[in-house]
């Protein structure tokens, strides 16, 4: 029923809903709240109008508001996850990382992972709104009270939408599990005979969660810049490069 056939039967319903109109044009939305089911249109108007809101993610439809960061279970691993990153980044042609970016992956997935990696020319891009679209070839999150979350429904919908690799740090079980997504199937990277996990899709980004867990970063830049030295990854650059 309109607006003008409501004024006619009750005058004051139509200006309820005039009221309605403004507040809603006006930006004034529900703030997102964990477990609503929203479409990614809603979640993006919902998360625009509240920035009290620092980060909110949509998987499989559903709104996940997350709880305050602690220092050792996600800042400390979030920030050396980053510097490894950071370190492979300056050393290989074309590769962009991303912390915390927006990521519109499909229309009932929004997810806002802690690290993204993707190569210059590759299946993913920052769009028109400068949110990252696409298939990355890695994304990273550090897991903690997010862990069913991201070992499942996340997880589910990276491989859905053609994520190549996905890394995720399990700071409760001092943890490091690397996923390869191949023709619709999950694999498990296995470490090598030293303990390290190889990258399958970003030749010479390799990481030993040994010495991650201990908090020795310097150990693991060491290590990468090992797995970088070889003919493996001066391939991938000369490739880059051309």
């Amino acid at each position: 029923m309109s607006i003008r056939t409501l004024e006619k039967d009750d005058p004051s319903v139509a200006v309820d809903l005039r009221s309605v109109q403004r507040t809603l044009s006006n930006g004034d939305l529900p703030a997102l709240q964990s477990g609503d089911h929203l479409s990614r249109a809603e979640f993006e108007r919902r998360y625009q109008a509240h920035p009290e809101i620092k980060k909110a993610e949509l998987i499989e439809g559903v709104v996940y508001v997350a709880s305050p960061v602690r220092v050792r279970r996600h800042g400390v691993p979030h920030s050396d996850i980053i510097g490894w990153l950071s370190v492979y980044r300056a050393a290989t042609p074309g590769v962009n990382i991303a912390d915390n970016a927006t990521f519109r992956l499909d229309l009932e997935n929004e997810p806002q992972p802690d690290v993204a990696v993707w190569l210059e020319g590759g299946r993913a891009a920052a769009d028109a709104n400068d949110y990252l679209a696409g298939a990355p070839e890695l994304l990273v999150e550090v897991a903690a009270s997010s862990a069913a979350i991201d070992l499942n429904d996340k997880l589910r919908a990276y491989r859905r939408n053609g994520v190549q690799e996905y890394l995720v740090l399990l700071t409760h079980e001092q943890e490091v599990r690397w996923y390869a997504f191949q023709g619709g199937e999950t694999y498990r990277i296995e470490p090598d005979a030293q303990g390290v996990l190889h990258s399958q899709v970003l030749p010479g980004l390799a990481l030993a969660p040994a010495l991650f867990w201990q908090g020795n970063l310097a150990g693991v830049l060491e290590v990468l810049q090992q797995s970088m030295a070889t003919p493996t990854h001066a391939d991938f650059v000369k490739r880059r490069q051309g």
